[in-house]
């Protein structure tokens, strides 16, 4: 029985209706802070995670994991090369390319763009782009048809559809005259758009691999681009590709044009996670000031349960039950809170957006045009884990004063 006693006690304590309203308001501030605290961090590790999730799947199947290429003109042996390169047991699928920067003009309208010549049956393979197109279809990619599909900012940009024409202008292979350098231009047909919802729907566009063989004065493809099972070893593994090949080839991956936006997002999420932290680390430790309030408040019951026969730890025990149970309630009820918001963020944003005609976040800046939210059981545990330390820590002092009051002292005056 004595052992209940500590449980008994603080949680009547915690739920009973004090004469004191001002350090029940206290004590409610601290539970409302530290659930506020919890689900604004479940929150934003959740936002953080779908934006890395949609980095790694949208951003980065588009891009491709590694490329190799010669330091000069294209890869004659390529079919030959793609199957040595396939037996590396990292290398998931292969497939050839020739890429070029150039300008793209059509009704008056211009676009940088990166204009990338594919084979429509490899590419697949590589490059998630012929699961998002919104019309039309990479098939229309054939040699000497001169079509090129185009992301759906860039289309927008240029003012194009299905079946416009738009003029690509190249500087290399540029010809020179008495009147001055001239870059390369062709006319091709857009056969189709795509949408991947990311920054990349704006300066990126796909033609025929033949056609950009032949506008690019190649006679073969540029460079074969590879996708790998694990793309956060993409760099060891390219190196070692490179290191079986002949001399004169040359390896890239997706950290030269993509790794400081992915090292930004993990930057992000760990000092939102430390400022946030911190957040509930003060609403944890606001149970300080209401637990040292409630033992000023509770004195003479204090002495009273010490001549009764409590021990300094059965008090100390009390107060220490009274101040989990506030953290406790404060965390289950920001667990809810911070759950449910993670899981409908996206929904809730994209209908303040639909009601109000505003939009968070411009594709032409950020790399996506959505808020994306992926909630995980790791986060979760780490901030219940987490507040309920600071928590356990922030009754220790007042516990602590509590179990150091003197009865003879305090019922002297009684």
């Amino acid at each position: 029985m004595l052992d209940r006693i500590p449980f008994l006690i603080g949680l009547r304590y915690t739920r009973a209706k004090r004469r004191n309203h001002f350090i029940s308001f206290i004590s409610l501030t601290s539970m409302l802070g530290l659930t506020l605290g919890v689900a604004v961090l479940i929150l934003v590790l959740s936002v953080m995670n779908g934006f890395d999730h949609e980095l790694q799947h949208r951003v980065l199947g588009m891009v491709p994991h590694s490329k190799i290429q010669k330091d000069e003109g294209g890869i004659d042996n390529w079919q030959q090369l793609s199957r040595q390169i396939e037996q590396n047991p990292h290398v998931v699928a292969t497939a050839p390319y020739v890429e070029q920067q150039g300008m793209l003009a059509a009704r008056g309208h211009t676009a940088g763009a990166q204009v990338t010549g594919i084979d429509p049956a490899a590419e697949p393979k590589v490059s998630i782009i012929a699961d998002h197109m919104q019309s039309g279809s990479l098939d229309r990619l054939t040699k000497g048809s001169w079509n090129v599909v185009l992301g759906e900012l860039l289309a927008r940009q240029l003012h194009v559809g299905v079946g416009d024409k738009v003029t690509l202008l190249i500087p290399q292979g540029s010809s020179v005259n008495p009147a001055g350098v001239f870059p390369r231009m062709r006319s091709f047909t857009v056969s189709g758009i795509f949408k991947v919802g990311a920054q990349l729907d704006g300066s990126l566009a796909y033609a025929s691999l033949g056609d950009m063989e032949a506008l690019a004065r190649l006679n073969a493809p540029q460079g074969i681009r590879l996708k790998l099972d694990d793309i956060f070893n993409a760099r060891p593994v390219t190196q070692d590709i490179v290191n079986q090949l002949p001399i004169g080839y040359l390896g890239s991956d997706w950290t030269f044009s993509q790794g400081n936006l992915f090292q930004a997002i993990q930057m992000e999420k760990n000092l939102m996670g430390l400022l946030l932290t911190v957040i509930v680390a003060v609403a944890a430790f606001n149970i300080v000031s209401t637990l040292v309030m409630v033992v000023t408040d509770k004195r003479a019951d204090i002495a009273i349960l010490r001549t009764l026969g409590a021990t300094p730890r059965t008090i100390m025990g009390i107060f220490m039950v009274q101040g989990i149970a506030i953290g406790v309630i404060g965390i289950v009820l920001g667990l809810i809170i911070g759950i449910a918001l993670a899981l409908s963020i996206s929904d809730i944003i994209n209908w303040i957006q639909n009601v109000f005609g505003i939009q968070f976040l411009d594709p032409s800046v950020y790399f996506i045009s959505y808020l994306p939210s992926r909630l995980e059981a790791s986060d979760v545990i780490t901030v219940i884990v987490v507040a309920f330390v600071l928590s356990f820590l922030s009754t220790l002092y007042p516990a602590w004063r509590a179990s150091r009051v003197r009865p003879a002292e305090v019922l002297r005056y009684e």
